[in-house]
Order: structure tokens, then C-alpha cells, then sequence
């Protein structure tokens, strides 16, 4: 029996400097990167009280969302993926 081809979403990505101070050491898949994020964001209170889709940058995010102090849930997964490769 072939192998199973591992999906886009989970084959392990290198990560960049600036996303592995948020999420560690990679290579990591994909999921892996969006789940780790998550938990930096909950753990640091990162998401905005009133809208809870929007996130708030600390340093270290900033440098992942291209200087952006704010960005909504749909923006952080597009420019995260400009950290991974």
C-alpha cells in the first residue's frame, strides 16, 4: 500500500525569525503554526475585548503583520503564510 500524501495543510513549513519568536522553532505544518499562534494570542490577551476577530499586536506580532498594530482574523492567516515556505 502507498504511502498517504501528506496534505498542503499539513506538511511541515520552514518558518521565519520573526514567526519563530511567536510560535517557536519550526519546521512545522501549517496547523501547527495557526494553533501556536492561538495560544500566544490567548496566553498574551492579544485578542480585542470588543471584537474578538481582531487581534492586537504586541512587538513580536507586529514583525509577523507587516508593522500592523491591529488586524482581523481572516488578515493574520494570509500574512502569516508570507512567513512560511
Amino acid at each position: 500500500m502507498p504511502a498517504a500524501k501528506v496534505s498542503a495543510f499539513m506538511k511541515p513549513m520552514t518558518i521565519s525569525a520573526d514567526l519563530a519568536a511567536v510560535v517557536g522553532k519550526g519546521p512545522m505544518p501549517r496547523s501547527e503554526v495557526v494553533k501556536a499562534l492561538w495560544v500566544y494570542i490567548k496566553k498574551n490577551n492579544l485578542q480585542d475585548p470588543k471584537n474578538k476577530r481582531n487581534i492586537n499586536a504586541d512587538a513580536n506580532l507586529k514583525k509577523v503583520f507587516g508593522g500592523k498594530a491591529t488586524v482581523s482574523m481572516f488578515e493574520m492567516t494570509k500574512l502569516v503564510s508570507k512567513h512560511l515556505s
